[in-house]
């Protein structure tokens, strides 16, 4: 019986990240190993400082890896061009936008720049994905408001709408719970999975929301000071992973319930 074969989108091998210093690197993980397939909700977790943003920017082609490789589509990182990546791989950071005066509509556009022409105009494909990507994520009803009237909530939605609009393989998003209460944070992470089941993207996060991640994930990279370790959720928790996350003196995971509970 022929076993189906996986898509990976996304593959790093013996990956080290870091900062080159005139000196010498300054090495923040080592040793990283994981496929990423297509289809896949997967979120990047660790403590405060571990080296999550700099593993996001390391595979967004921000900054540069040490050593190993970074492969995506089956294509070295690094032979591809700006513009390709861009119709590949789209981003949504916590960085505050620099002007809020566009409109939602205007805004999700900015996701067809990769396919539009010098002047920008947009094509009735254009207009096509744009108008999927605000249905996608249930922000059609506010196209026409501008991003300064958005609640923080609302805003990240608008930010995932243009991200889907940029009708890439993969989204990378850094800490896109950042700012929003219980609700909009679990809102947002059920949004990510439902994105997921619908238009087959692979969405890979970062976020400190371990215990939602936890319910929601296919996979997880779980970053710790000795080893990364990727593998699905309950994988993780037979292996112990989360018990060696934080200092026992004040967090415990109970893997039973498969959550950190503060310990009394």
């Amino acid at each position: 019986m022929k076993t189906e074969s996986k898509h990976i989108i996304l593959k790093a091998e013996q990956l080290s990240i870091g900062y080159k210093t005139k000196k010498k690197d300054m090495v923040i993980s080592s040793d990283i190993n994981f496929d990423l397939e297509k289809g896949q909700l997967i979120g990047l977790v660790g403590e405060n400082g571990i080296g999550k943003s700099t593993l996001l920017r390391t595979l967004i082609k921000v900054q540069p890896e040490l050593s190993g490789n970074i492969s995506l589509n089956n294509q070295n990182l690094k032979q591809i061009s700006a513009h390709h990546l861009a119709t590949q791989l789209s981003i949504v950071l916590t960085e505050q936008l620099t002007s809020k005066n566009l409109s939602v509509f205007e805004l999700v556009a900015l996701g067809r720049h990769p396919y539009t022409n010098w002047i920008g105009n947009l094509t009735e494909i254009d207009f096509e994905k744009i108008n999927q990507a605000l249905e996608l994520v249930g922000v059609s009803d506010l196209k026409e408001k501008k991003c300064f009237e958005l609640s923080d909530g609302q805003l990240q939605k608008v930010m995932i709408a243009r991200a889907l609009a940029q009708d890439t393989d993969i989204i990378v998003l850094d800490e896109p719970t950042t700012h929003l209460d219980m609700y909009h944070k679990a809102y947002i992470l059920k949004l990510l999975k439902r994105l997921t089941q619908d238009t087959g993207k692979t969405i890979l996060f970062s976020s400190h929301e371990i215990n939602l991640a936890i319910q929601l994930c296919d996979t997880m990279i779980v970053m710790t000071k000795e080893v990364t370790v990727t593998d699905q959720p309950c994988h993780l928790i037979e292996k112990g992973v989360f018990n060696s996350l934080f200092p026992k003196d004040m967090i415990a995971f109970d893997s039973k319930t498969g959550s950190f509970r503060v310990t009394k």
